[in-house]
């Protein structure tokens, strides 16, 4: 595992998850998820040579954690500029407490999100070459 490379994408859940909290609204926030999840994979098929789709897997929980913990720690902020998502956590299964419901969404949805990122570092893998910190490790699994 890459883990330099996953930490480094990752970055881009802690980007989002305070920029949701603050200026990102709802309806913009799926469009600059698509944007992350292309570049991740393809950040991913390019510095990879095994294990891709346990590269995307990983991001998508990390993204996750940082996301939740952005919303968790500064929820009243985040309250306030996503009323309609509070409202829904309250009416949820855990309606007693959003924090609790965010935390179990947070989970899914980084499964989810990685899954998506897993499956497009695989198909993006068929489009690139590895790069040049990635092409030393496919010459020595193709003498061996």
């Amino acid at each position: 595992m890459n883990w330099k490379l996953l930490f480094q994408l990752s970055l881009f859940g802690l980007v989002m998850g305070l920029g949701t909290v603050f200026f990102i609204p709802s309806n913009i926030e799926p469009f600059c998820w698509l944007a992350i999840f292309l570049i991740c994979a393809w950040c991913i098929a390019k510095q990879t040579v095994a294990r891709r789709f346990l590269h995307g897997l990983c991001l998508g929980l990390a993204n996750s954690f940082w996301i939740t913990t952005c919303h968790i720690v500064l929820f009243a902020q985040y309250a306030v500029r996503h009323m309609q998502e509070v409202q829904m956590m309250q009416s949820g299964p855990l309606g007693a407490s959003p924090r609790l419901m965010t935390l179990f969404v947070g989970i899914i949805a980084g499964l989810v999100s990685g899954l998506i990122i897993g499956l497009s570092s695989l198909a993006a893998a068929k489009m690139v070459k590895p790069g040049v910190h990635a092409a030393p490790v496919a010459a020595l699994r193709q003498s061996a």
